[in-house]
């Protein structure tokens, strides 16, 4: 390979082996040419953002790396006749067709364009800065903003999908990007087609917020959107629906994320991961009521189980390796079962499942520089030099572990390349 330049520098979980060739782009211009640069070759490509949801082997990726690193948050008027804040002026302009509103607007409706490239807890304090609310309960999320929508990221009960009107899209081969509205990213839990196999780059994302400019006027501050989860209220000594301060539950956020070492520190060793390193599984209620009744669970809009498939509906004697290949060829599919169409369904708490099936915080394989974070047991983290096999070997134990106690197979959530699970 030709850099010597390894994911483990450019990774939050610090593993991964040497990149063929790195590309870094900083300007729009710049991401759109070295993409059709990378693609006019046979040569493998993949792009990296802030490289917080990414496990690399350790052999590394022999092909182009293309690094964004864009910057820019513009405002935009419904009609995008002006812009303030700040841009980037060496960003250029595409000959990419004007924005059309897919919602609704109004005078407290504030719509934003962010470049890839930008890091997203930067943006959602700039947010809260200049009293946007909406996605306040998302901050210290790792990573960048073009990540965003591949993910459909979530936490303390807001998502992306409450706030994305549309992203700017290059498609693997093509010269220019596409306008992607919300509803055509098919967006559901942790999932987007984006994540499914659709070929490509974001190029930036459009977001509707609520301006709290009115309301400061009168109430003398900005609030944010209603407290939609029971944690947070409790921290925020509120009620769910209660609006609060929006700087109020960005600062409580942070100290939740940090309490479980998910705020990148650098003088915190559990929080060299990659995050939530497994989805909470979402399952009929038919198995959710074969668990503990201890167990957390949470009733979800009627969508396909695309996160787990139950054990139940496969020969108990099917080993755990092919189950799990069978299941990630079927992609989002579900195995056919005896979970009916109507039948509801229940969001569980990998976490909960994890801990509960034996494995503790902190646990660790004998010998082994990855470990369970101390604060959480649904990181994986890097104790330090760890291998990208160490963290796939004690990623296979907690789903080896879960499915013996509870039947069920956690799926990743981090993007895996030159790894299986």
């Amino acid at each position: 390979m030709g850099s010597d330049i390894r994911f483990a520098d450019l990774t939050t979980l610090r593993v991964g082996g040497p990149i063929g060739r790195l590309v870094t782009a900083t300007t729009q211009r710049d991401l759109v040419d070295l993409a059709r640069e990378a693609w006019s070759t046979d040569v493998p490509w993949l792009a990296l953002g802030g490289g917080s949801n990414l496990l690399v082997g350790d052999d590394g990726f022999d092909g182009t790396v293309i690094r964004i690193a864009t910057k820019g948050i513009e405002v935009l008027t419904p009609r995008r006749s002006s812009s303030e804040a700040y841009r980037d002026p060496s960003q250029g302009d595409l000959d990419t067709p004007p924005s059309s509103a897919t919602r609704s607007t109004t005078t407290d409706t504030v719509r934003l364009r962010v470049q890839a490239g930008e890091t997203w807890d930067d943006l959602v304090a700039w947010t809260v800065e200049h009293g946007y609310s909406g996605i306040e309960a998302l901050s210290g999320i790792p990573g960048a903003v073009g990540a965003a929508p591949v993910q459909n990221i979530g936490a303390y009960g807001q998502e992306l999908e409450a706030t994305l009107v549309a992203i700017e899209f290059l498609d693997e081969g093509a010269d220019v990007p596409r306008r992607m509205t919300a509803d055509e990213l098919e967006l559901g839990y942790r999932t987007s087609v984006l994540k499914q196999g659709l070929r490509g780059i974001v190029i930036s994302v459009e977001l509707d917020l609520h301006d709290t400019a009115s309301e400061r006027a009168v109430l003398g501050g900005a609030l944010g959107q209603p407290i939609a989860y029971g944690q947070l209220a409790d921290a925020l000594s509120v009620q769910q629906g209660d609006r609060v301060p929006i700087a109020r539950v960005r600062e409580s956020v942070l100290e939740l994320r940090a309490s479980k070492g998910m705020v990148l520190d650098p003088a915190d060793p559990d929080s060299v991961s990659a995050g939530s390193f497994f989805t909470n599984p979402i399952v009929g209620e038919h198995t959710a009521r074969t668990l503990p009744a201890a167990a957390p669970r949470w009733y979800v809009e009627p969508e396909a189980p695309d996160e787990v498939t139950p054990l139940s509906t496969i020969a108990s004697t099917t080993p755990l390796d092919a189950f799990l290949e069978l299941q990630a060829s079927l992609e989002t599919s579900v195995i056919e079962s005896d979970v009916a169409d109507s039948e509801p369904l229940v969001k569980l708490s990998a976490a909960w499942l994890i801990e509960h099936s034996g494995i503790r915080r902190g646990f660790a394989l004998p010998g082994s520089r990855a470990a369970i974070s101390s604060k959480h047991t649904l990181a994986l983290t890097n104790r330090g030099d760890a291998t990208a096999d160490e963290v796939v070997q004690l990623a296979r134990l907690v789903q080896q572990r879960v499915q013996a106690e509870f039947g069920i197979v956690l799926r990743p959530e981090p993007v895996l390349v030159g790894v299986e699970l």
